[in-house]
């Protein structure tokens, strides 16, 4: 190979990809200012100067109807880019998240010679840890978001790293309650509770009627409760517009947000939610939390009884405290009664919730390590020098 500026090839399927595509492509290039990069990604990553070959929106589908309906698309997709990558010779090819898609395109690079990386391990902590051995022959090296991935993979002899987490980078050590009770135009003195019950159509109809009726419980012994309730999207919002003429009917103040979730967390004293990564939002937000989730009972079964899950606990803080910091509520115990319960002892119990501020703040600090940095020279470690001009040598282009 002749001598040329190094290439980086990446792929992100959805938003919080993109950002982190746009983060590692910042600290690429402080570290190789001639690179050349290409690839899927979104107005982040176009924005730090990625030539998107296709845009990320091309690969966010959900759900299995969905994802059977845009196979044949998804796969062509796949099988262009593949050869479009093989004929541009990346140095290192990085899939970003979106496993379904990006650990085929990275096991076909990887026999073509090219160096590959998968940026997000998928929960190989809470289930199917086997996975790791398969992902570590699409892989050649895995960026872990949490310190406990590592482990998992070198039990498989899979090169595996952690870099930190970068939501942990951008929320602040100290969040301020009042300016996100001003920009929410809440009273400073008001008792605040945030309800999330998901950002997806099938979690509101699971769990939304149930969350919001505990939150009316709660709104029966705190008088002068204000509620928030994040919508993701325009669709969420009306899902949950239509839920709230049941049970929280009776509830004072219910403020239906778009988006905004980060503040509502910000503003609230106790948040309720779903299980997932809004549970590691909310820590990093320094709030107590109840977390509640409630999947199919057939599905659960499965999942339990051949022995698939490999964690008795479920919501992020839990697992990486090694404890329980946030209740839990799942499957028959999410019900009103007692999510309401769980909600109203964080209320009665101001000495408890100082307890958390710092357990929260050294699991905040333990993810805080500058991720787009650590994944940048994670990734730098697998350029061959051998085929590079000087940084200082070529111009760019």
């Amino acid at each position: 190979m002749s001598a040329r500026a190094p290439r980086f090839a990446l792929v992100a399927g959805e938003a919080s990809g993109d950002l982190l595509g746009a983060g590692l492509v910042d600290s690429l290039r402080a570290r190789f200012p001639d690179a050349g990069f290409a690839g899927v990604g979104g107005d982040a990553m176009r924005a730090a100067g990625v030539d998107t070959w296709h845009d990320a929106g091309e690969l966010a589908v959900m759900g299995l109807s969905e994802v059977l309906a845009h196979l044949p698309r998804l796969l062509a997709l796949r099988r262009g880019l593949r050869a479009r990558l093989v004929d541009w010779r990346p140095d290192v090819f990085i899939g970003i998240d979106a496993p379904d898609f990006n650990l085929g395109l990275e096991r076909q690079l990887k026999s073509r010679g090219i160096r590959t990386v998968h940026y997000v391990s998928p929960s190989v902590w809470a289930w199917r840890q086997g996975r790791a051995a398969k992902i570590g022959r699409s892989a050649d090296r895995v960026l872990c978001l949490f310190p406990m991935e590592p482990a998992i993979y070198a039990r498989h002899g899979v090169d595996a790293r952690f870099v930190g987490h970068p939501m942990a980078d951008a929320m602040p050590l100290e969040p301020d309650r009042a300016a996100a009770r001003a920009r929410l135009g809440l009273p400073s003195d008001a008792p605040v509770l945030a309800v999330l019950p998901g950002s997806r159509l099938g979690e509101i109809g699971r769990l939304g009627p149930t969350f919001l009726a505990a939150a009316a419980r709660v709104g029966q012994r705190i008088p002068g409760l204000q509620v928030l309730v994040p919508a993701a999207n325009a669709a969420c919002r009306g899902a949950l517009s239509a839920l709230l003429p049941g049970p929280a009917h009776t509830l004072p103040a219910v403020h239906l947000l778009d988006g905004q979730a980060r503040d509502a967390m910000f503003a609230a004293d106790v948040v309720l939610l779903a299980s997932g990564t809004a549970t590691l939002e909310t820590m990093l937000a320094k709030r107590p939390m109840v977390v509640g989730y409630r999947i199919a009972p057939t599905t659960h079964a499965i999942v339990k009884g051949l022995g698939l899950l490999k964690v008795d606990r479920y919501a992020l803080p839990n697992v990486l405290a090694g404890e329980t910091i946030a209740p839990e509520l799942m499957q028959d115990d999410c019900t009103p009664e007692k999510l309401a319960e769980a909600v109203l002892a964080w209320f009665a119990d101001p000495d408890a919730v100082a307890a958390l501020a710092p357990r929260y703040r050294e699991l905040h600090l333990m993810l805080r390590r500058d991720a787009s940095h650590e994944a940048a020279g994670a990734v730098a470690e697998l350029v061959d020098p051998r085929h590079h001009v000087a940084a200082s040598a070529e111009a760019p282009a």
